[in-house]
C-alpha cells in the first residue's frame, strides 16, 4: 500500500511502470518479432526512455540516479553486449543448420507461447551459469564486472564482461539451437532480455504484490547485489525465481531494504570503474568471491 503522502505522479509510476513495460513494451516486441523485428530496437529505445523517466519520478534510492563517473562505461557495456546479441540472433539460422536437432521446435504453437517456452528454457541455462559464476573462481573473475556496480539503475543489467556474456548466452541458447528455435522467436527473446534487465535493475520503487516472489524483478534482485557473502548469493534467475526455489537459493525480498553502501564487491572496494580497465581486470588480478 503506497502512503497517501506520496505524490500522484510517483504513485502512478510505482503502480503502472511494470504493466507498461511488460504488457506495452514486451507485448509490442512479441507482436513485431515475426515480421518487423527490425523495429524492436526502436521499441527498446522507447522503453529505455520510459525507464529513466520512471526512475526520476519514483526512485527507490534517489542518489542512484546520480552519475558517479559510470554512465559512459555503462553505455559502452550496453553497446558492445547488445551488438553481440544482435549478431547471435542473426546467426541462429546458420547455427540451426549445422547443429543436429534432437527434437523439432513446436512451431505449431501460437507465437506468444513459443516465446514463453524460449524464455523458460533460456532462463534455466542462464540461472545455472549465474549460480556457478558465484562458485567457480575462473567464472567469477568475469562476472565480478557486473557486481562491481555501486548503484542500481536500468543500464546496470547490461554491465557485463563480453566473455561472461558469451558464456551465459551460449549455455542459455544451446538447448534452443538444438531444438531449432526460429530466428523470429530468437529476436523476440533478445528484446525481452533487454527489457527484463531494465526491470530487474531498475531504480523505480514499483509494486508487483505477490509476484515479487516468483518473478526476478528489482526487489528480489537487489538482494543479489548485496556485496556481503553469502548474503548476496541468492535470487540468480533472469526472468523467473522458480529455478532459485529448486536450487535452494531463493530469498524472499519482503521487508528487506538495500542501502546505498551495501552494493559492490566487499573484498574489492577499489574495483576499476573505467570500461577498458574492467575488460582487462579478469586477466590481471584475482577478485575474491
Amino acid at each position: 500500500m503506497i502512503p497517501s503522502t506520496i505524490s500522484p505522479l510517483r504513485s502512478v509510476a510505482a503502480l503502472w511502470y511494470v504493466p507498461l513495460m511488460m504488457i506495452g513494451g514486451g507485448g509490442t516486441i512479441v507482436v513485431l518479432a515475426p515480421s518487423r523485428s527490425l523495429l524492436i530496437p526502436v521499441v527498446l529505445g522507447v522503453v529505455i526512455v520510459i525507464s529513466f523517466g520512471a526512475e526520476h519520478l519514483a526512485p527507490y534510492q534517489p542518489d542512484w540516479n546520480r552519475d558517479r563517473g559510470d554512465r559512459v562505461r555503462d553505455i559502452a557495456h550496453a553497446i558492445v553486449n547488445e551488438v553481440s546479441t544482435a549478431i547471435s540472433v542473426a546467426a541462429l539460422p546458420v547455427l540451426a543448420q549445422v547443429t543436429p536437432n534432437l527434437s523439432r521446435w513446436p512451431d505449431q504453437l501460437p507465437f506468444s507461447l513459443q516465446v514463453l517456452l524460449a524464455v523458460v528454457v533460456l532462463d534455466a541455462g542462464i540461472t545455472i551459469v549465474h549460480r556457478l559464476s558465484h562458485r567457480w573462481n575462473w567464472l567469477w573473475r568475469f562476472h565480478a564486472v557486473h557486481h562491481s556496480v555501486r548503484r542500481l539503475y536500468g543500464f546496470n543489467g547490461l554491465v557485463k564482461h563480453p566473455v561472461h556474456q558469451a558464456i551465459e548466452t551460449g549455455v542459455g541458447m544451446a538447448p534452443l539451437v538444438v531444438l531449432g528455435v526460429p530466428r523470429d522467436v530468437g529476436a523476440a527473446l533478445a528484446g525481452l532480455v533487454v527489457l527484463q534487465l531494465l526491470l530487474q535493475h531498475s531504480n523505480v520503487d514499483y509494486r508487483v504484490g505477490g509476484l515479487r516472489r516468483w518473478l526476478a524483478l528489482n526487489q528480489g534482485h537487489r538482494l543479489h547485489h548485496v556485496g556481503r557473502v553469502p548474503e548476496g548469493d541468492v535470487n540468480f534467475g533472469l526472468f523467473l525465481l522458480i529455478w532459485d526455489r529448486l536450487l535452494g537459493t531463493y530469498e524472499d525480498p519482503t521487508d528487506r531494504n538495500v542501502d546505498d553502501g551495501e552494493l559492490g564487491i566487499a573484498g574489492r572496494p577499489d574495483y576499476p570503474v573505467r570500461y577498458v580497465e574492467q575488460l582487462s581486470m579478469p586477466f590481471r588480478d584475482v577478485v575474491p568471491i
